[in-house]
Parts: structure tokens; sequence; C-alpha cells
């Protein structure tokens, strides 16, 4: 939206789009292009346009007034401020859009001016035009994430047996690797594929049913004698193959469904997003070093300190991942409707909708830098596995000892050796190399190759293989 500010240093005017001063994680990216007001704008015009083609399709629209609406119908030609105030009169938008095209048709095509919007209300031409804005935003977010999937799969084939410590309510628990870790990402990620694909393959349908859901208002027009399922059937599909979207079994301009599966749909995408990131934000702190974000010169840099690189891409992301549930639920609570069209509920879905949108495309476009630039850091996966002095292991241990002296005992012994350890700052291979109940129960030299952390990572590796290699997006096939 543009918006026309006075300076309140210099006088003068200035003219600028939504900059997303206060959402840096969609500023400048392609998604923010695509849901802007413009966009919604074009959208709405693709909407009235496709609908006048269909009619023709159907015989109730001229072929020359359908192609007069088609060509006029071009965001540049309409004021799209202009529009968002006269809205206020009207609590939507399409009524002044459907008077400024007539005008513009008017001009070009006099006898086309009144085929515009021809038995169509305005929710039809919002709830499509919504519908197609999501379709291409959807496309955007779709390929960044196979993008991001495609460098997990990388780190996750490359760092297959890496070692690292697996961590349980923030503490060091058993050995684990990043090549795991990696393929859980991309396992969130492609489920997340799923789930957008599947809308923009048959999940997004058009908006056709008047003015209160019967279609009436096309019927008519469709003149007296007409078969009201031939119509339905006809101009439903004639509407879906001009816009590229789906034909829905019901008009639902009071059944919410399409909105309600795109906001979940968006929050899983986020939620898959944010958890990268917030493993991406542990593993970069300091005194953990495990990874780190790409280096690029003046990124991440603080106000205050000057040795400081912030771990920025993480921080966006983790920052859609936070507000988009909220904004799902939102969407969500529009479900219970009232009536054939809602006052107000309707309405309530519009900016969340959009702010869903751009806020997950733009988290996906920082997520592709973030995976394909990330620094893993080994040596300090192997140092962090001895921060602990074996003690990670234990569980090994545990389970080697139990045959022999038995289970509870086993497990009481390595906690008591654990926790002297800790206090004398000893590795734990020695500790229990020195009890006198493990005396010819267990070795030194047992103790310490049990107790190394690279030879305790179960099946990490197989299961890194099998989700690489697994059929469809990733996943294995059921048992």
């Amino acid at each position: 939206m543009t918006v026309v500010h006075t300076s309140p240093r210099t006088g003068t005017l200035s003219a600028h789009l939504d900059a997303g001063l206060l959402s840096p994680v969609r500023a400048g990216t392609p998604v923010e292009a695509a849901v802007g007001d413009s966009a919604w704008l074009q959208a709405m015009l693709d909407a009235e346009a496709g609908l006048a083609r269909a009619q023709t399709r159907c015989g109730t629209v001229p072929a020359q007034a359908a192609a007069a609406i088609t060509a006029a119908a071009r965001a540049e030609l309409l004021d799209v401020r202009e529009l968002a105030l006269a809205a206020r009169e009207t609590a939507n938008p399409v009524v002044g859009l459907v008077k400024a095209l007539t005008a513009v048709v008017a001009e070009r095509c006099p006898e086309a001016a009144e085929y515009v919007h021809r038995g169509s209300t305005s929710q039809d031409v919002f709830d499509t035009g919504a519908m197609l804005v999501a379709q291409r935003a959807l496309r955007l977010i779709v390929a960044d994430l196979r993008a991001v999937a495609e460098a997990l799969a990388g780190l996750a084939a490359t760092h297959r047996d890496t070692a690292m410590a697996g961590r349980t309510l923030a503490l060091h628990a058993v050995p684990t690797t990043f090549g795991l870790k990696a393929a859980g990402w991309r396992a969130l990620v492609l489920d997340s594929v799923e789930r957008l694909e599947c809308l923009v393959d048959g999940g997004l349908p058009v908006s056709l049913g008047g003015a209160a859901g019967t279609l009436a208002g096309y019927l008519q027009y469709a003149g007296e004698g007409a078969d009201p399922a031939g119509v339905l059937d006809e101009l439903g599909a004639a509407f879906a193959d001009e816009t590229g979207l789906a034909v829905p079994v019901l008009p639902w301009h009071a059944l919410r469904t399409p909105v309600a599966d795109l906001g979940a749909a968006l929050a899983h995408t986020t939620g898959a997003l944010g958890k990268i990131a917030a493993d991406v934000l542990v593993l970069a702190r300091t005194e953990i070093g495990e990874v780190a974000e790409p280096a690029v010169a003046g990124r991440g840099a603080s106000s205050a300190m000057p040795h400081k690189r912030n771990p920025v891409l993480a921080t966006l992301i983790r920052s859609a991942a936070l507000q988009v549930p909220a904004l799902a639920a939102v969407l969500m609570q529009c479900l219970p409707t009232e009536d054939e069209r809602s006052a107000g509920m309707w309405h309530a879905e519009w900016q969340p909708l959009r702010e869903a949108l751009r806020l997950t495309g733009g988290a996906a476009y920082t997520a592709v830098e973030l995976a394909r630039g990330l620094t893993v850091r080994p040596e300090r996966m192997r140092a962090n596995l001895q921060a602990t002095g074996g003690q990670l292991v234990s569980e090994r241990v545990s389970a080697v000892l139990a045959p022999r002296i038995g289970k509870t005992a086993a497990k009481e012994l390595l906690t008591q050796a654990s926790l002297l350890a800790s206090r004398a700052g000893l590795p734990l291979a020695e500790v229990l190399a020195d009890l006198p109940q493990l005396a010819g129960v267990l070795s030194r030299e047992e103790a310490t190759a049990l107790l190394d952390p690279a030879g305790y990572t179960g099946v990490a590796g197989p299961l890194v293989d099998r989700a690489l290699t697994a059929p469809g997006l990733g996943r294995a096939p059921a048992p």
C-alpha cells in the first residue's frame, strides 16, 4: 500500500510502501511483493476478468465484452489508496473496485461496461482473489522449501557419522550425529512441502456463490429455461479453468475451510523452519560453538559490542515461527461464522492471512541462505562430547553391566560413579576402574572403549540413509 507522509522536519511529502520496518524477516523478499496491496488488487481484477471470460464460455457475456474487461483489469490503472479509503464506506474493497473497473471499461468499450461483475458479489471476487494471492505466494514458498531440503540433504549426507552430544531438557543426554539432526530438519521441511502442495494442487477453490450462496444472480443472467445444474457445473468449471483454481463442492462464503487450511499449513511451515532456527541458535552459542551462520560482512553487527556477530538469519526465522501460529488461530476462530455471510468474521481474516503468507515466505526465503551456508564444526562437537568426561555414555556402560551385576545395581553404581566423577573432575572411566565393586567385572580398557561417544550413536547412520533414500517426500514407507 502506498502511503503519503508529511515530514515533520521538512514539510515535504514522501510516498513509500509498507516497507517492513518492523518485520525484517519478509522485507525485500519475493513473497512480500506477491502479497502486497498491488498484488492483491491485481488478483481481484484477475478474478473479475476470469469470471467474465467464464461467462462468455457459458454464453452469458459477449466475447468482446469479456476481452474489454480483461484488458482493463490492470492494477496500474486504478488507485489502490483511493480504493482503500473507499472501502471504509462499504467494509470491503470490492465495491469500489467494481466501480473503478467499470469506469475504465466504459471509457474503452462503453457497451462492455454493463457486463462487469455480472451476477456476482463482493465475496466471490475477494475470496477468489485471496486464493490467487495464496497460490502465487505458496509457489514461491514451496520452491524455497525445496531448496532448503536439498541443502539439508547435503548436510545430512556429509555429516552422517559426525558424532555430537544429544541434548534433552537442555543437558547432555546420549550421543547422536549431526547428520541425523539435519535429516530430521529436512523431514519437517518436506512435511510442510506436502501440506502446501496439497493446497496449491486442488486445495484453493474459486468462490462462486452470488449474494447468498445460491448463484441466483448468475442463473438469472443465464436466461429463462436455463438448466440450474448445467449453469452450476459449466460456470464453476469455466471459472476454475480461467483462474487456475479448484472447483468447490459448495459455495464457501460461510464455510471457511480453505482459509483455515491455509492458516494451519502456514503455521506448520514456520514451525518446521523455527525448529531449525531454534537448534541453530543453541548450537551457535559461544560456549557451544558447534555451528555458525554464513559469514557476511556487516551482518549481525551489534550497535554496542564490536566483537559480536549475531545469528541474524535464525533470529528472523524464529520471529516468524512465533507469530504465524497466532495469526493462524485468528483464521481458525473465523470458522464459526454466522448466517450466509459474516459481519466482521470474514473481514477479520484478510490481514492475518496476508501477514501469515508473507512471514512464512520470508522465513522460507531466509532459511535457504541459512541451510546453504551453515558452517558445521565437528571439532567443537568432539570437544563438547568430552565435556562430561564420558558420562554422556553412562547408559551404555549400565547396559553392559546389567547382566553382570544386575540391572538395579548397575544403574545405582553408575549414578554414584557419575556423581563422584563430577565432583572430582575425573573421567568416568577412571572412576569406574577404581571401584572395588567392579574389580574383575569391568577393566579400565573396556570402560574406556565403552565410554567413547563415537561408538554409541545407535542406528543414526542407517536412519540418515533411510531418510535420504525413502520414496516420495523423504519419509520411509509405513511398516
